[in-house]
């Protein structure tokens, strides 16, 4: 007795759920990518050759307008600050509370490309004069910019 299957079996797969689906993860994965924002200010360093790998006990940040910024490890983001004696008020609490602690004690600067140089100066001199140890930041150069070591 053979039976007779009543549906033929096609060996085609439809091929249209599965690009409904990579199309939605595509988009969704596109959308929330743009929520991700590595610092809250645009600050574009200058190069150098030399880095540091210590980490700084306090971060103080001016933008390409000379507006600054200051943030510690327990600050979640970076506080504006209205002018340099503010600025070294903090830098000085920031100091003895880092001395206290047994820290490294050190700030970076992190200025934009565009901060004139005597602003900068202002900034390191107020440190200077309050024996406060700065250091700039800046990002590593290309290395078909470095020196020839020869």
């Amino acid at each position: 007795m053979a039976l007779k299957r009543q549906f033929d079996m096609t060996s085609i797969f439809s091929m249209a759920s599965m690009t409904d689906v990579i199309f939605l993860l595509l988009i969704f994965f596109m959308v929330t990518s743009t929520f991700v924002f590595p610092t809250a200010l645009e600050i574009n360093l200058p190069q150098s050759s030399e880095q540091t790998a210590l980490k700084p006990s306090v971060r103080v940040y001016i933008d390409a307008e000379m507006a600054m910024y200051v943030s510690s490890p327990d600050m979640r983001e970076p506080q504006p600050v209205a002018d340099l004696d503010q600025l070294i008020g903090f830098l000085r609490l920031m100091d003895q509370q880092a001395a206290e602690s047994g820290e490294d004690r050190f700030i970076a600067i992190y200025a934009d490309e565009g901060v004139t140089y005597g602003r900068l100066v202002e900034v390191l001199n107020a440190g200077a004069v309050n024996n406060l140890k700065m250091v700039l930041a800046t990002k590593p150069a290309p290395t078909s910019a470095l020196p020839n070591a020869n």
